[in-house]
């Protein structure tokens, strides 16, 4: 993943967790079946963990956008950041779940064109917020609503920057170790 800069700090595992991070844990293995190594990372301070969790499902739920159009905003954020966990966790949510063409999936992956317009206007207005400290260019912005998308768009953008600044940045912070189930599309 890269260059880990935390040294004290380890996974939390439910036999290490303590009540508070127990409860959150209990709760996406609930949900999820298992544990992303990321979550066990991001539980060292269960109010970083709560605070994503609670952020990625209001954007997954309320944003507004198609689940493809989710995972182009989740990968172009996660791109930028230099997150390479999180590409690959995308990249498998965007192919096995979210229904993301391949042809455009590739595209991003690979950083070559991306062949819908509407998804490339998604894509480069959302690694301008982030590159662009949440100042895009014009044209950004322009191409995203001609593209048919709303200000109120832009908004749900930046919760969801908001959230892959958590996840990223702790799992730069942690050089998180791909899970088995994402190891597939490791970039």
């Amino acid at each position: 993943m890269g260059n880990r800069y935390l040294s004290e700090l380890t996974p939390v595992s439910h036999d290490t967790a303590e009540a508070g991070q127990r409860d959150i844990l209990e709760s996406v293995q609930k949900q999820m079946g298992f544990i992303p190594n990321m979550y066990a990372n991001m539980v060292n301070v269960p109010g970083v963990l709560d605070t994503y969790l609670h952020g990625y499902n209001l954007f997954r739920k309320q944003s507004g956008f198609s689940p493809v159009e989710q995972e182009v905003v989740f990968l172009a954020i996660s791109q930028v950041n230099g997150c390479q966990y999180c590409t690959a966790a995308h990249s498998m949510i965007a192919d096995k779940v979210s229904g993301v063409p391949a042809n455009v999936l590739e595209a991003i992956r690979s950083g070559s064109t991306i062949p819908d317009e509407r998804l490339a206007a998604l894509f480069a207005l959302t690694q301008s917020l982030v590159r662009n400290l949440g100042k895009p260019e014009a044209e950004k912005v322009a191409a995203f609503i001609q593209a048919g998308f709303t200000e109120q768009h832009v908004l749900n953008i930046i919760l969801a920057i908001s959230v892959k600044v958590l996840s990223n940045y702790t799992n730069l912070a942690f050089g998180t170790e791909l899970d088995e189930r994402f190891s597939a599309y490791r970039i």
